[in-house]
């Protein structure tokens, strides 16, 4: 029989606890904050609450009425976000001037600023269905397919298959298909 070990690597290997505390063992048992207590206690009895009394909440947060028509489950979730970014911090500067730059480009454009795949004029787009070969050729403005123009591959898959699917995902332009690609083929 061999003699226990007493280093620390040496339980840390072998699934026993470990001997700094709050690293691994039972992580609900551990002490908690007593802020972060309270915090979830609030959190959690937001639930509880009648639709009147968040309306109070949210009065005293935000120092105006909640929006017409947000539903129940929006307003306390809006408040769980306030309470958890008091208590814990909000976002930084940084990433509220980097937030509203980008969400200035999106209604300057009205296009998505990080467009998945952007498709070259002229390509042709082919897949294999049911046996069939589906070519679709990529124009500035849209889409042909079969001799007609479409404006998304969307509206071309519904055609084919006769269900809702994504046309990109469909038609295989989508990032991660891409990502698969050998960087010589690129």
């Amino acid at each position: 029989m061999r003699a226990p070990i007493h280093d620390a690597s040496a339980r840390q290997n072998s699934g026993g606890p470990s001997p700094v505390l709050g690293r691994g063992g039972d992580r609900n048992n551990r002490a908690r904050n007593a802020g972060t207590a309270e915090l979830e206690g609030e959190i959690a009895g937001l639930v509880d609450r009648s639709t009147d009394e968040l309306r109070l909440a949210w009065r005293k947060l935000h120092r105006t009425d909640p929006p017409l028509g947000l539903s129940r489950d929006m307003m306390i979730r809006a408040l769980v976000n306030q309470l958890q970014e008091r208590a814990h911090g909000g976002p930084t500067l940084a990433l509220r001037r980097r937030l509203q730059t980008l969400a200035g480009e999106l209604e300057k454009s009205g296009l998505s600023f990080d467009p998945a795949v952007v498709l070259k004029t002229g390509t042709t787009l082919l897949r294999k269905w049911r046996g069939h070969t589906h070519t679709v050729l990529v124009h500035e403005d849209g889409f042909e397919y079969d001799g007609q123009r479409y404006r998304s591959l969307t509206v071309i898959a519904k055609r084919i298959t006769g269900a809702h699917w994504s046309g990109p995902r469909f038609f295989g332009v989508t990032r991660r298909a891409r990502a698969s690609l050998p960087k010589a083929s690129r």
